[in-house]
């Protein structure tokens, strides 16, 4: 990487973990603030009040759309991604986003993705796991364990206020509150986390060496061109 890039953190949330199971929360840290895309298939929700509740408990700009279904929400992800993210100079990273047991974050969304026959949204852009250089070029080890995980290694080596607004102590909460329209706090869950990979990806900037990101390109190989693209919606 010749030119130092911005990172931009992101996370998902689902309603499950099966290759059925939809996406239900993604959210992007921005240099200005944070990007949340939530499926409410269909429920009702007042968007601007949430927004503007969660914005002033995370101290951020956030800006919240709210979609009826997760073809919608994956569209509008791509085309955020297509105007916002890929004409700059942004490096995408996650924490363990490709790595537990084959990944998370991308492995589903390739699938969701494919699923929905959307096209990739995230052609042409850098992509880093923040998971490698916290793992390997810092000492997270407290009472004789490795806390390696986002929670402890935020908590270890950041300390910051993260986990008092977030509402989860486990991921797994995320299911039951998109279930029963616990629309707040599984947004609020999925800032914390996207906050604490932001804060993590800034630490490991300050302290590890450009090369060991081991940067990957996301670009697909080949492109479908009977894929619908941002700007042809999906089903």
């Amino acid at each position: 990487m010749g030119t130092r890039l911005t990172h931009v953190s992101f996370d998902i949330e689902t309603a499950g973990f099966e290759t059925t199971d939809r996406v239900t929360v993604i959210g992007f840290t921005v240099p200005l603030g944070c990007r949340v895309f939530l499926n409410t298939t269909g429920r009702p929700v007042n968007d601007t009040e949430l927004e503007s509740t969660l914005g002033d408990r995370f101290e951020t700009n956030l800006q919240l759309s709210t979609h009826d279904d997760e073809s919608a929400l994956l569209s509008a992800v791509a085309g955020f991604v297509a105007e916002t993210v890929a004409p700059r100079e942004f490096l995408l990273v996650a924490y363990n986003g490709e790595r537990f047991n084959g990944g998370f974050d991308l492995p589903f969304l390739r699938t969701r993705y494919a699923q929905q026959d959307l096209a990739w949204p995230f052609d042409g852009l850098p992509y880093a796991d923040i998971l490698p250089l916290i793992q390997d070029r810092f000492n997270t080890t407290v009472a004789g364990d490795e806390q390696n995980d986002l929670v402890s290694a935020y908590d270890t080596l950041i300390g910051g206020d993260l986990g008092a607004d977030d509402p989860f102590d486990e991921s797994s909460e995320a299911v039951t509150a998109f279930e029963s329209g616990a629309f707040e706090s599984l947004v609020a869950h999925n800032l914390a986390d996207i906050l604490r990979t932001n804060a993590l990806a800034s630490l490991a900037e300050q302290y590890c060496g450009t090369s060991e990101f081991n940067l990957k390109s996301l670009t697909p190989s080949v492109r479908d061109p009977n894929l619908s693209s941002p700007d042809t919606p999906g089903p």
